[in-house]
């Protein structure tokens, strides 16, 4: 075993999508000393995992075929879809031997059918989105919500380990992608209820640091306001997790829950703040940004 106990072995490591959460996780595996392979889109996103020590595939296929184990981080169900389906696509790959993780943020139907496609072409899949954003990213701190494989999941536990401070395993494939809107959906309530507040405490004169140190010492304390709180108040917004996509969570949130008839009046009006926030042009910033629509 190496340092830190991650184990020196033979198994070859894919990973495709260098973006916001991608990057830090997969500097994780090459930094514990995994053999890793990478894949992005914009290949030049790739430069500082070279640099630290991986390869770089030219297509998503050719990734998946240099590796036993490929791990995805990809950002809409649309793109994980033209990744696996399309020309040079994760499919082209997959073969006996191969498996695919998806860490990605998609509904269950978009899961169940990635996950039908790998196995029917004689790989393996895993499905493990995470909860976490940008720095628990970087600091391996995540928390991987997995399904599908049992197996699988087993022999991950290193690399989860590596990238992740808790990792569960909740089943068949869709188990995870349930979990994960569900969690992102209370996330994106609670960040509106804070904005309301924060703007409610600005326009009637109160000091926002005050606010601020009320809710840290009650009941209510969570390192989520503890964190965003500051930048908020400054009216700055830097991107650990943009706006963008927790819209597309909390979409996809409601559509789980009409599907299932499930009443969520106080995520349909969170999404409508998300989608204003969108109209101004917040798209790319923290989905904290969802404070500017209270403010006058």
């Amino acid at each position: 075993r190496k340092a830190g106990g991650f184990p020196t072995t033979m198994v070859k490591y894919g990973f495709i999508g260098i973006g916001i959460m991608g990057k830090g996780m997969a500097m994780n595996l090459i930094t514990k000393g995994f053999d890793v392979t990478v894949w992005n889109r914009s290949a030049d996103k790739c430069k500082d995992l070279v640099d630290a020590g991986a390869k770089q595939a030219a297509t998503p296929g050719e990734c998946v075929k240099a590796c036993d184990i490929t791990f995805a981080c990809l950002t809409t169900p649309e793109v994980c879809s033209e990744v696996v389906f399309g020309k040079d696509g994760v499919l082209s790959g997959v073969g006996a031997g191969k498996a695919y993780v998806d860490c990605s943020t998609v509904d269950e139907e978009t899961s169940i059918k990635i996950g039908a496609a790998v196995v029917a072409a004689g790989g393996r899949f895993l499905e493990a989105p995470v909860s976490g954003s940008k720095k628990p990213a970087e600091d391996g701190q995540l928390i991987f919500l997995t399904a599908g494989d049992e197996a699988l999941y087993s022999e991950c536990k290193d690399t989860l380990e590596a990238m992740g401070k808790k990792h569960l395993f909740l089943g068949k494939t869709g188990a995870g992608a349930r979990m994960k809107l569900v969690v992102n959906m209370v996330m994106g309530s609670m960040m509106n209820a804070f904005g309301e507040g924060m703007a409610l405490s600005e326009a009637s004169g109160l000091n926002c640091t005050d606010f601020l140190d009320v809710l840290d010492n009650g009941a209510m304390s969570n390192p989520m306001f503890r964190m965003k709180g500051p930048n908020m108040a400054k009216g700055e917004y830097p991107t650990a997790f943009p706006l963008k996509h927790q819209q597309k969570d909390m979409r996809l949130a409601l559509a789980l829950g009409d599907q299932l008839e499930v009443s969520m009046p106080v995520a349909a009006a969170a999404n409508e703040s998300f989608k204003k926030a969108r109209q101004n042009g917040k798209n790319d910033d923290d989905f904290s940004a969802v404070v500017s629509v209270f403010r006058k």
